[in-house]
C-alpha cells in the first residue's frame, strides 16, 4: 500500500498545484517515507517544491519530549535552514507571524485513532488558522492503526480541550484526512483543503486491521507509542493518565498495562471477569510485575495487568479497550471502595477539572465507576447511543 507522502513524492502531477507556492510541513518522527526518509528531507530534495518552514506538534518535531506538558522550543532546521515552529511550546495555535511563512501547509502526522491524541487538536487549530489567513492545508493521509471500530462517550459541550477537539467518541475510526473533512464541516470553515489519499488501505483485513503489518515499519509517533499493540489498547489505557495507577510509563510496554504497589492484579482480573466478561473479549489479560524507572510509582514494585492484543486471541471486532479499562477501574472500586483512584492536577492546561473527566470529555465515566449501584448495562445505555450516532455522522466524511 502507499501512504499519502509516498504518492506525493512519486507523482509530479499531484504536486503541480504547489508550483510557485511556499510550502510548510507539519510533522513528527513518524513522518517517514516508505524508505524511512523523513518527510522534511524527502520534500526538501524535490526540485519543483519550495519548503520554507516546518511545524512540530506535542513531543516536538524530533519526538524528544517524553511526557505531557513538556514544551518544545522553536529552532532552525540544521540541514535546510528554515524555521521550525513549535505548536506545543509558547503557543498551541499557530501565530499570525507563523502563518505568513507559507502558502500551503502539508500535514504528515501518524495518528493513533483516539480522540485524546493531541495531533487531532493541532489539525483543528491549523485548519482554523488557515481559514483565517487564506492558506491551504493538504493532509498526506496515513492509516488509522486501530481501524474503523468506534467506542466511548462523545465529548460533552463545554468540555473541549487540547485533548478534546470536538464531539467525537474516544475511538473515532477515521484517518487524519477524514478528520480534517469533519472539522471543516462541523466548524463551517472556508479553507482550501485537500487530502492526498492512501492507496490500498484495508482496515477490515488482518492481521493489522488498520496498520499494514509486514508492509510498513512502525516508527513511534510519540515517545510512549512504541508499537501497534499500544495503539490498540490506547483508547482505554489513556484514561490511566487521570488515575493514580501507573499506565506503564517508565517500562518497555507503556500504555499496554496498569498497576500499582498496593493492588492485587489477580484479584482485579477475577473481579473484572465477574463484572463484565463480554467487555474483556478479543484479548488476553495477564497479571504481571513491573517497576517503573520514571513517572508514577517510580522505583516501586507494582502488581499489574497487561493487555495482550498481539497473539492469536486478538479479535478486532470484539476488542473494546475503553470498556475494558472502565471495568478495571470498577473492579478496584468493588474490591476497595475507598481506593484513591483519581488524580487531581492541571492536566493539559485545564484547571479546576479532574483529569479523568478532561480525558473523557465529561464526568460520565468517572461517575459510573464511583457509583456502587451502577452496572455495566448502565454504562452501555449511556454510551451506545453516542457510538451509533457517530457511526452515522462520520459516513459523510469517510474516504476509504
Amino acid at each position: 500500500m502507499k501512504f499519502g507522502i509516498d504518492r506525493l513524492l512519486a507523482d509530479p502531477q499531484l504536486r503541480k498545484p504547489l508550483a510557485g507556492r511556499r510550502v510548510a510541513l507539519l510533522a513528527h518522527p513518524a513522518s517517514m517515507t516508505e524508505q524511512l526518509t523523513h518527510a522534511i528531507d524527502a520534500l526538501a530534495a524535490l526540485p519543483d517544491l519550495t519548503l520554507t518552514a516546518a511545524f512540530g506538534p506535542q513531543h516536538g518535531l524530533r519526538g524528544d519530549k517524553q511526557d505531557n506538558m513538556v514544551e518544545s522550543p522553536d529552532f532552525n532546521d540544521p540541514a535546510h535552514g528554515f524555521p521550525v515552529f513549535s505548536l506545543y511550546g509558547e503557543v498551541r495555535k499557530p501565530t499570525d507571524a507563523m502563518m505568513q511563512t507559507f502558502d500551503v501547509l502539508l500535514v504528515d502526522l501518524q495518528d493513533l485513532g483516539t480522540r485524546i491524541y493531541t495531533f487531532i487538536t493541532t489539525l483543528r487549530y491549523v485548519l482554523e488558522a488557515a481559514a483565517k489567513h487564506g492558506k491551504a492545508v493538504w493532509v498526506l493521509d496515513r492509516p488509522n492503526p486501530v481501524g474503523r471500530p468506534v467506542e466511548g462517550l462523545k465529548l460533552r459541550p463545554g468540555w473541549e480541550s487540547f485533548v478534546g477537539a470536538g464531539p467525537m467518541p474516544m475511538r473515532h475510526g477515521l484517518t487524519l484526512g477524514e478528520l480534517g473533512r469533519w472539522f471543516i464541516a462541523t466548524l463551517n470553515l472556508d479553507v482550501e483543503y485537500r487530502v492526498i489519499e492512501m492507496e490500498g488501505w484495508r482496515p477490515d483485513e488482518g492481521p493489522g486491521y488498520g496498520w499494514p503489518l509486514g508492509q510498513r515499519v512502525w516508527v513511534n509517533p510519540s515517545p510512549n507509542a512504541p508499537n501497534l499493540w499500544m495503539a490498540r489498547a490506547y483508547p482505554g489505557s489513556v484514561m490511566l493518565e487521570g488515575a493514580t495507577l501507573s499506565e506503564g510509563r517508565g517500562t518497555t510496554r507503556p500504555l499496554e498495562l496498569f498497576g500499582a504497589p498496593d493492588i492485587d492484579a489477580r484479584a482485579i482480573i477475577a473481579e473484572m471477569q465477574a463484572l463484565a466478561p463480554d467487555w474483556l473479549k478479543g484479548c488476553t489479560l495477564r497479571d504481571c510485575w513491573f517497576e517503573p524507572t520514571f513517572h508514577k510509582h517510580v522505583g516501586q514494585l507494582c502488581s499489574g495487568v497487561q493487555i495482550h492484543t498481539e497473539g492469536p486471541t486478538y479479535d478486532h471486532q470484539a476488542f473494546r479497550p475503553w470498556r475494558l479499562q472502565a471495568t478495571g477501574f470498577k473492579a478496584i472500586r468493588a474490591l476497595a471502595p475507598a481506593y484513591d483512584l483519581w488524580r487531581d492536577f492541571p492536566y493539559e492546561y485545564e484547571l479546576g477539572k479532574l483529569p479523568i473527566d478532561v480525558i473523557n470529555g465529561g464526568p460520565g465515566l468517572r461517575e459510573w465507576v464511583d457509583d456502587p449501584a451502577a452496572t455495566p448495562g448502565d454504562l452501555d445505555a449511556l454510551t451506545t447511543p453516542d457510538e451509533q450516532a457517530w457511526m452515522e455522522e462520520r459516513r459523510e466524511v469517510m474516504i476509504y
